[in-house]
């Protein structure tokens, strides 16, 4: 059962459970500065009915430091194999809406008063104009906080997690991927960042999902999920390569996220620390592709950077349109 405020959801009787979303890519995006422009110099305009691509790109460099200081011209996006015309570049800041998911299942009982001070400090990091949400799950799913940019509300929310039951890790991705779908911007230059911030300490073992049906949303989805995946009875130095690595690895992997393996609690402030300083240095990157197919197919991009000690990191594709 998944409960949100004393409501309860249910899915129906069949487990494989197949989510598909349409991504909509004709979109009125805002004219954003790009790097090296004055406020006078004119911008790129977006218009409608033109297949526009936003991406959240990172660049950090062999240091594994946040590059802050790119221009326009030193960055190129390529689409299946193919250069596209890139509309912007800015780092201008986007608000945020973000859902912390905190495993609160019987395993995690020794680890939460450290996750719960690395969620609150995170909290605390927020803009006036983001706002979060903070989710738990267990054998079942509870929204303990909707979207709100309350920081009060947020971090009572994060300390009032209690560890019990089982993981239903799937059913509470779902959860959140979706009510992130249902944050809209309220006006056209409202345009929000989206992500996730999961953390488990093992494989799913209670959800009604399965992997495929999760994995599928996330990829038709514009949110990054940042996966934290807390094993603490590894010792140093052995392969990790249980189902629950494997499950948080693909999903960041998958919408240009990262994915943690700390084996101690005490990383966690560590962690949450630098998935903060990563969603307040992305720069945004907008692009019309060049394929003016409206086939629903899976479409690969790759962003390179022309200086030769950085790496960009973004989601690795999309769905393209329908007809």
């Amino acid at each position: 059962m998944l409960q949100r405020k004393h409501a309860s959801f249910q899915f129906g009787p069949r487990l494989g459970l197949t989510v598909f979303l349409c991504l909509r890519l004709l979109v009125n995006l805002p004219a954003v500065q790009t790097p090296g422009l004055s406020p006078q110099e004119p911008r790129a305009a977006f218009r409608a009915g033109v297949d526009v691509v936003s991406l959240n790109v990172t660049v950090r460099n062999h240091s594994n430091k946040v590059v802050p200081d790119l221009e326009a011209a030193d960055f190129a996006v390529f689409e299946d194999g193919r250069p596209q015309p890139l509309i912007e570049v800015s780092r201008r800041r986007l608000p945020l809406s973000l859902s912390f998911l905190m495993d609160s299942s019987s395993s995690m009982a020794d680890k939460l008063v450290m996750a719960q001070a690395a969620a609150s400090e995170f909290v605390r990091r927020l803009g006036a104009d983001d706002e979060a949400a903070v989710v738990t799950f267990d054998t079942r799913v509870q929204v303990l906080q909707p979207f709100t940019n309350d920081h009060a509300s947020l971090e009572r929310a994060t300390h009032s997690v209690k560890a019990g039951g089982s993981t239903a890790l799937f059913d509470a991705i779902y959860v959140a991927l979706k009510d992130l779908e249902r944050v809209k911007a309220s006006a056209p230059e409202d345009i929000r960042r989206q992500a996730i911030v999961v953390l488990s300490d093992g494989d799913d073992t209670a959800s009604r999902l399965t992997f495929d049906d999760v994995r599928d949303l996330a990829k038709r989805s514009h949110t990054s999920i940042y996966a934290i995946a807390i094993r603490s009875n590894i010792a140093p130095g052995v392969r990790r390569d249980s189902e629950g690595d494997f499950v948080m690895r693909h999903l960041a992997q998958d919408t240009g996220g990262t994915a943690f393996f700390p084996q101690e609690a005490r990383e966690l402030p560590r962690i949450y620390r630098e998935v903060a300083d990563e969603l307040a240095s992305e720069y945004f990157v907008a692009y019309t592709s060049t394929n003016g197919l409206h086939d629903g197919k899976w479409r690969n991009v790759s962003v390179r950077v022309a200086r030769g000690d950085t790496i960009a990191r973004t989601r690795p594709g999309y769905f393209a349109p329908a007809q």
